[in-house]
Parts: structure tokens; sequence; C-alpha cells
């Protein structure tokens, strides 16, 4: 008989204590890391190679601050779902005037409708980057996506896109490779000011692209989806934070290597395929290869993540069965809504003569605009008693949530302001 108290040695005690402390955290990897990086997707690659091809390290303190405010943004997100086990559309329907929850949806649908055709449109420029036809990569891809969500369960799309994930390390090698100068890069992190509409539009786009409105529908269904409850939640919240800060030197690491390398040839900039393109002369091949590595993988991930929160949202709020794990006879609207997004995306992304700056750049300005909305209403939740309990932001940390909504705010009535004052002069 094997004698149950047997003597380890202490390295076995060092690895089965390692495994119960860790372990919690592993398996709570998911939810926060792809939202967090699900934004860095092909308009904010293209956004983020503007912002460093235009104006240098100038725009690296923006990307601190909005690393912050999307860490603030997302954690209460995913606390909404982990204490009330339902996604925002969901507490949306249920604790707002009809009028209200209708005017939230249609801003976060008319967001999201853009971004998923500039998901196809990513992945047809880093295809054509590497000799394939946009016409195969396209329809491919989607097919792929959608069979991956139709017919999986929740876990293992989570570990697809998980994997996905990794691609990311692309910019990171990038942003290296191209030998960054390290006390410019310091004055990045200083806060200035440009006074000019670009500057503004680019800020409000960076804001739209790294605070993107799905990001935050996707990580309170997923947190719901995965079973996360409350005593649990510290180790997604653990997950959340450090998604969002690998997400935030990812996109710092894209500016970085558009600033070291075509900021100093004025190197006008209107797509990330553009952006892979100009790097190859300057920074050799590898930079090419590895800036449509990562366009294609952020590209594909995002493909998936965005139809599917767009999907959990409308399902939500119109009360329909949903979920990755469910059958197409247990939620057949889940299902159909995401085949209907996904074959609408493809399609679109295949029209010649599509103006791409117009959609990847611009499509995010318009989510930095409508943010607000989406801000106020997750405020509000997270602060309701009767809804959170104890569970409620504390007193600095409404002073902070409301900060950031203000600035948010703020910035886009500058630039809507800015952009009819100059109409008015032209």
């Amino acid at each position: 008989m094997r004698i149950q108290n047997e003597t380890l040695s202490p390295w076995r005690k060092f690895v089965r204590g390692m495994r119960r402390s860790w372990w919690p955290y592993i398996a709570a990897i998911g939810p926060g890391l792809l939202a967090a990086s699900a934004g860095n997707d092909a308009g904010g690659i293209a956004t983020y190679a503007s912002a460093g091809a235009t104006y240098g390290y100038s725009l690296l303190w923006v990307m601190v601050l909005i690393t912050i405010a999307v860490a603030i943004v997302q954690e209460m997100s995913a606390r909404l779902g982990a204490v009330t086990g339902k996604g925002f559309a969901d507490l949306a329907r249920e604790n707002f005037p009809i009028r209200v929850t209708a005017l939230i949806m249609c801003t976060l649908l008319f967001a999201n409708a853009g971004i998923i055709v500039s998901e196809f449109v990513g992945i047809a420029a880093a295809a054509e980057l590497f000799g394939i036809s946009r016409y195969i990569a396209v329809p491919v891809a989607a097919f792929v996506m959608w069979l991956l969500i139709t017919r999986g369960s929740y876990s293992r799309v989570e570990q697809v896109l998980l994997i996905l994930s990794a691609v990311f390390l692309a910019y990171i090698a990038s942003a290296v490779i191209v030998h960054p100068n390290g006390d410019e890069i310091i004055n990045g992190l200083k806060p200035t000011i440009v006074q000019e509409s670009d500057y503004i539009k680019i800020v409000v786009a960076l804001v739209g692209t790294t605070i993107s409105p799905y990001m935050q529908l996707y990580v309170q269904s997923a947190v719901v989806e995965k079973g996360v409850s409350i005593n649990d939640y510290r180790y997604t919240r653990i997950d959340v934070l450090v998604g969002t800060v690998i997400a935030g030197v990812v996109a710092a690491c894209i500016i970085i290597a558009t600033a070291a390398t075509l900021h100093p040839l004025n190197i006008v900039i209107t797509t990330a395929q553009d952006a892979a393109r100009a790097l190859a002369p300057i920074a050799g091949d590898y930079a090419e290869i590895l800036f449509g590595i990562g366009l294609l993988g952020a590209s594909l991930l995002a493909a998936g993540i965005l139809p599917l929160a767009t999907t959990y949202m409308l399902s939500e709020s119109l009360g329909f069965e949903r979920g990755v794990s469910r059958s197409w006879q247990e939620a057949p609207i889940f299902m159909g809504v995401f085949t209907v997004l996904i074959v609408l995306g493809a399609v679109i992304a295949l029209i010649p003569g599509l103006p791409l700056i117009d959609v990847l750049v611009g499509v995010y300005v318009i989510n930095g605009l409508l943010l607000p909305i989406e801000l106020v209403a997750i405020v509000s939740l997270v602060n309701n008693k009767e809804l959170m309990g104890q569970y409620t932001n504390s007193p600095f940390h409404r002073v902070v949530v409301w900060i950031i909504v203000g600035l948010v705010s703020a910035l886009s009535m500058v630039y809507i302001g800015w952009t009819i004052y100059e109409a008015v002069l032209a």
C-alpha cells in the first residue's frame, strides 16, 4: 500500500507549491489578454504607425496615459461580468430606459461595423505582403474563423486566439532591430502638445483604437461565459491588468519602430501595409516580414473577437440565447448573427478601390468620438449599489474614472470644434 504521508524532497515541495500558487492565474488567462490584444488590430497598427511616422516619439506619453485608462476601464467591465454574471447589453437593457439602451446599442453597432471590415482589410493587406491574393486570403480567413467559433467550445476558441496573440512579439522585435534612440524615447514620454488639427485627430484615433468599445463588450461577455465568479475574480483582474500592459507595450513598440525609421524621412503612412514596405529598405527585409506577420496575426485575432463581441451585444440586448459553447440548435440567432457579420465584413473588404486610410484610421476616430457614451454607461452600472453591492468603485476610484470620462469627452469635443472651425475658415 502506498504511504499517503510520504516525505517529499525539497524540490518537489517547491514545484508543488509553485503549481498551487500560479495555476489559478494561468487558468484565468484569456478574457483580459485577448480583449486588450484585439485593440492592436489592423486599424490600431495603422494608427500607431501613422503616429510614429508623422510625429516621431512625441506621442509616447499619450500611450502611457491611455494604457492606464484602458486598465481601469477593462477592470470595471470584467468586474461587472464577475459580480452580475451578465454581459453589458443585458445590464443596459435591465437598468436603463429603453431609449437610452437603444442609443447605446446603436452607437456600439455603428462603431463596430466599420472595424469588422477593417480586420479583413488588414488580412488582405498582410497576405499581399507575402504575395497571396486578397481574393484567396480573405475568404479562407473568414471561413476558418467562422468554423472555429461556430464549431468549437469556448475553451478551444480561447486557446486558439491566445496562440494568435503571440504574434505581437513580432512588433517588440521590430522595435529592437531598428535601434531606436533611447534619449528620444525618454523625451517622448514627456507631455508635449502640438496645436494643429491633425495632431488632435491622431490623439483621438489613438484613444479610439486603444479603448475601443468592443473591447469592453468582449471582456465582460467572456468573463461571463468562462464562468468567472467574484470569488475567483482576483485571478481575472491580474489577467486584465497584465494583458493591458502587454498591449500598451506592443503599441509603443509600433510607434517606436516607425518613429526611428520613417519619421526622419517624412514618409507618409496610410496603412500598416505601407509601414511594413517602407521599413524594408531602411531596417531590412526582416522588419517588413515581422510587420507583415504581426499584421496578419493581429487581424485574424480581431476578426474573430470583434464579430463575436458584436454578436454577444446584439443577442444580449434582444434576450436571445448566446454562447460559443452552444450549438446551432441552442442558439440559432447568436450563430446566425455571427455568420452574417463575418460574411459582410469579408465581402465589403474585397470591394476594389476601398479607401484604406478612411476605413482603418477614420473608423477609430469615430470610436474615439463615440466612446464617452459607453464609458458613462459602464461607470453608471459599476457605481450602482443595488447591482454591485460591496463591489462598486471606491470613492477615489470614482474620481479617477470620471476624470477619464471627462478627458475623453473633452478631447472629442475639441476635435469636433477644431474641425468645424477649420471648415469655416476654408
